[in-house]
């Protein structure tokens, strides 16, 4: 396979130096190198799709390698589809889940080069994957077999002819040049029905950040002081005699625990602290590129800022940055770390109230799911202007979440899906969806869609969601978040399809700083749990209630369902009996004893296969198979 990838990379740089800008043709490509692009080429690829892969700067990974955003949040016991094997490959890369946890604001930091190299070797084994470094997208334009891009590579001019775009890019730039519509900054309460929002709407987004590489050299490594530097700004970064602010809400650590926190392997310390510390509020999104490089290089002196206050004010005076660990010449990141950039209008919009009760609204958004998050609703604003003027979002509890299938596909632009920070949520929301394993999975998620949109000849509006959801499971991902039912469980995928369908229900809740959802399955189904499953039955069949839930009346009441769903199918042999369910369940089922979740969930997937035999559409709403 490497040859083959070797061959044809050849055959694209000799296409490439010719002098009439020819066209290379791909089936899919995907705009950006960053979290959520690498994510969606290896997954397009490994389905056998040709693509292309186009990365303005030398690195891949993004908020995880070339910003520096090396600990990662969120998702330490949802493991979901490349999310989990990029942790695997870390855990392999250092020998045990312990040697990452080397820092306290994360069970997962490693080093940033560290993370690029893993991404590399992912990509580089992939024949399917013909990656473009030091790339610019000059011009897109549709056309009727799909788009034509203008791109420069490093001074040499071409163009691709691709069926389908990814836009992968840190700041949805892709989507914006071809009219996608979208929302920059804060919504207001009216608009989505959020009351943590504002009352009126705003165009502040979060703030950003130039993250640091330090290591302690053991001797005085003293910046030179910056221009403008000015020590009170970051008095209250720790517990201090200098912090004065009677307003503080934030818990002030002490002073060593701006190293402890983001402490890499290897003995790196990562700067990436949010309290009075190095981030850099500029709205940058709408800049043109000259502007952007402006913006960021005044983000940068921030740092610096912090640095020379932790060297001088702090005492870390052996602390510098460290040399060599970023291809760049202040040794600074390739990128500043977005938190935030357009949202895109798709098909369906998260909200804040789909995540805090997913059962409750008008539309049950979460049986698209196609990736997990479980980190709160985190926003950083404190470095505004006016940040005691904006809402209070920091960690912000809600149960752990999925995210829709409608969020990756804009309204109004046919053959485009939208990756990275920039689907279609709620400001509020984006606090949560913006973590690196959320964007792994929408990248995953993206590149599928594609996948199956230029395989099956429809648009990615025209793809099924049950058949993105059955390939994300048969990929290792998560639909719904059940924290007590991981991805080894020999019932993951079944739980995952019935809890998809809303026949049953999660538990969600707060635990501390984690945000759960529970599937329950040794638990015995209640009143309350059978009442709702029926409820949701009824909307296809007219069933009848069984007598009661010990296994002796749920057998007979399951060879009903089936009759119901099946008039003129025989009874299989195994259900004859429905003693033990060959190959569905582990153990009998007690004649006296009420059926518990799991075998009630494992039953009506063997009987009825509502997943498959039920399909929705991007709303969560149910619709004839032959509609």
């Amino acid at each position: 396979m490497n040859r083959i990838q070797i061959a044809l990379v050849v055959i694209m740089s000799l296409v490439v130096s010719s002098c009439e800008k020819p066209t290379l043709k791909t089936e899919l490509l995907v705009i950006g190198g960053s979290t959520s692009g690498v994510a969606a080429a290896l997954s397009s690829s490994r389905q056998g799709v040709k693509t292309i892969l186009l990365e303005e700067g030398p690195w891949l990974g993004g908020m995880l390698t070339a910003a520096g955003v090396s600990a990662v949040d969120g998702n330490t016991k949802l493991p979901s589809g490349i999310w989990g094997e990029f942790r695997d490959s870390l855990i392999q890369h250092y020998g045990n889940k312990k040697a990452l946890q080397t820092g306290w604001v994360s069970n997962h930091l490693f080093e940033p080069s560290v993370g690029n190299r893993i991404f590399q070797n992912m990509i580089k084994n992939e024949a399917l994957i013909a990656p473009f470094f030091g790339t610019k997208v000059i011009a897109v334009e549709k056309n009727n077999n799909g788009w034509k891009l203008e791109v420069n590579a490093n001074d040499k001019f071409f163009k691709i002819q691709t069926k389908i775009i990814i836009d992968a890019t840190e700041l949805g730039d892709i989507a914006a040049k071809v009219g996608v519509a979208y929302n920059i900054g804060m919504d207001s309460q009216n608009a989505y029905g959020e009351d943590i929002a504002p009352e009126v709407e705003n165009d502040v987004i979060q703030d950003l950040t130039y993250v640091m590489i330090l290591e302690d050299f053991g001797l005085d490594k003293t910046i030179e002081k910056p221009e403008g530097y000015d020590p009170s700004l970051f008095y209250c970064a720790s517990q201090s005699v200098n912090c004065k602010k009677d307003s503080m809400i934030r818990t002030l650590w002490p002073k060593d625990s701006l190293l402890s926190y983001g402490r890499l392997p290897n003995g790196k310390v990562m700067i990436n602290w949010p309290i009075n510390g190095n981030d850099y509020y500029v709205n940058a999104i709408e800049q043109t590129p000259e502007e952007r490089k402006e913006s960021f290089e005044k983000a940068k002196l921030k740092s610096l800022h912090f640095l020379y206050y932790l060297q001088t004010e702090l005492g870390f005076n052996t602390y510098g940055l460290k040399q060599g660990e970023f291809p760049t010449e202040d040794n600074l990141p390739l990128i500043p770390y977005h938190r935030e950039s357009r949202r895109i209008k798709g098909l369906t919009t998260l909200t804040v109230n789909h995540l805090a009760q997913p059962y409750d609204q008008e539309y049950p958004l979460y049986r698209t799911g196609i990736a997990v998050g479980d980190y709160p609703v985190d926003h950083h604003h404190a470095s505004h202007p006016n940040a005691e003027d904006l809402p209070e979002l920091h960690f912000y509890p809600v149960p752990s979440y999925s995210v829709p299938m409608g969020c990756l596909i804009p309204q109004n632009i046919d053959n485009l899906i939208v990756a990275e920070k920039s689907i279609s949520v709620t400001n509020i929301v984006n606090g949560t969806t913006r973590l690196q394993p959320v964007v792994l999975q929408i990248g995953q998620a993206a590149g599928l869609i594609a996948t199956l949109s230029i395989k099956e000849n429809v648009t990615p509006a025209a793809v099924q969601v049950r058949a993105l959801q059955s390939l994300l499971l048969e990929e290792g991902a998560y639909l719904l978040p059940y924290l007590d039912v991981p991805k080894d469980h020999p019932r993951f995928k079944v739980y995952q399809r019935i809890g998809s369908t809303g026949i049953m229900k999660g538990i969600g809740m707060n635990v501390g700083w984690e945000n759960q959802t529970w599937f329950f399955d040794k638990k015995e189904m209640t009143q309350s749990d059978m009442d709702h499953a029926l409820y949701e039955l009824r909307k296809h069949k007219d069933i009848q209630s069984p007598l009661s839930l010990n296994n002796h009346d749920m057998r007979i009441w399951f060879v009903e369902l089936y009759q119901t769903f099946s008039p003129n199918k025989p009874l299989p042999l195994w259900i004859k009996d429905l003693k033990t369910l060959e190959g569905y369940l582990e153990k009998e089922m007690p004649l006296q004893r009420n059926i518990n979740r799991g075998d009630f969930a494992v039953i009506l997937d063997a009987l009825i296969d509502p997943f498959h035999s039920q399909p929705i559409d991007f709303l969560g709403r149910f619709f004839s198979a032959d509609h």
